[in-house]
C-alpha cells in the first residue's frame, strides 16, 4: 500500500483591493512652528477642533440614523442611494482630516466640508 504526500493547504491569496482608501498626502515641507507648537500645546490643537468636533457630533448622530434607515431602503428598493452614500462619505473623510490635524499628520485645518 503506498501512500501519497496529501497536497499542501492552500497558500493565503492576498485580499483583494477594498474599494475604500485613506490616503494622506506626504507634504514637501512641513511647518516646524505648527510641529512645535502642537507637541506643547496639544490642548490647543484639541481646543481648536471643538468647532469641528461638535459639529461632527451632530453629523455622527445623524449618520447613525440614517444608517439604520437606509437599511429599509435597501431592503425595499435593492439598492444604496447614491445621495445618502456621498453624504455619509463625506462624514466620514470630515472625521479622517479632523484626526489628522489633531495628531499632526497635516498643517491644514479641517474645516467644515464633506467633500
Amino acid at each position: 500500500m503506498t501512500t501519497e504526500n496529501p497536497a499542501p493547504p492552500p497558500a493565503f491569496e492576498a485580499p483583494a483591493p477594498h474599494p475604500v482608501q485613506l490616503t494622506i498626502p506626504h507634504q514637501a515641507e512641513y511647518s516646524r512652528g505648527l510641529s512645535i507648537l502642537g507637541v506643547i500645546f496639544f490642548i490647543g490643537k484639541i481646543i481648536g477642533a471643538i468647532p469641528v468636533l461638535i459639529v461632527l457630533y451632530v453629523l455622527t448622530i445623524i449618520l447613525e440614523i440614517g444608517a439604520w434607515i437606509m437599511q429599509f431602503a435597501v431592503l425595499f428598493t435593492g439598492k444604496y442611494p447614491e445621495g445618502a452614500h456621498e453624504f455619509f462619505r463625506g462624514i466620514i473623510q470630515l472625521t479622517a482630516r479632523t484626526q489628522a490635524w489633531v495628531l499632526g499628520l497635516s498643517d491644514r485645518y479641517p474645516g467644515f466640508s464633506l467633500k
